[in-house]
């Protein structure tokens, strides 16, 4: 018999279920071993690395808790009313500056009796 040349590899999140599998109430870790078509002695070792640490259940790519979501709901919504306000803030700018523009060509002459407005010429 040869021995193996290549060996398999698990994620973390793989040895972590196998391990929350083992764990549960009236389940024998030799069973859950058998039907992951893995060695017992494997599993009792990723229940001591899991113990230990060296195993963390990550979650799965692309799925987010709800806090998270709602995290992330809320911070869309508020880059959004900043971009929203970033445009009000552009036309209030320009609408001040030519309201200080026409200020600026906008010249009083006074008469003993009223005053009269004129505007000069651009």
């Amino acid at each position: 018999m040869s021995r193996k040349t290549k060996y398999d590899s698990y994620d973390d999140r793989f040895k972590a279920t196998a391990v929350e599998l083992g764990d549960l109430p009236g389940v024998k870790a030799i069973d859950v071993a058998e039907i992951l078509d893995i060695h017992p002695v494997m599993l009792y070792r990723w229940k001591k690395e899991y113990r230990d640490g060296d195993i963390v259940a990550k979650k799965a790519k692309g799925t987010l808790e709800t806090e998270e979501k709602s995290e992330l709901k809320r911070l869309r919504k508020i880059e959004r009313d900043h971009k929203e306000l970033l445009i009000k803030h552009d036309l209030l700018k320009k609408a001040s500056n030519s309201v200080r523009i026409k200020k600026r060509n906008l010249r009083v002459h006074r008469n003993t009796e009223r005053a009269v407005f004129t505007q000069n010429s651009l």
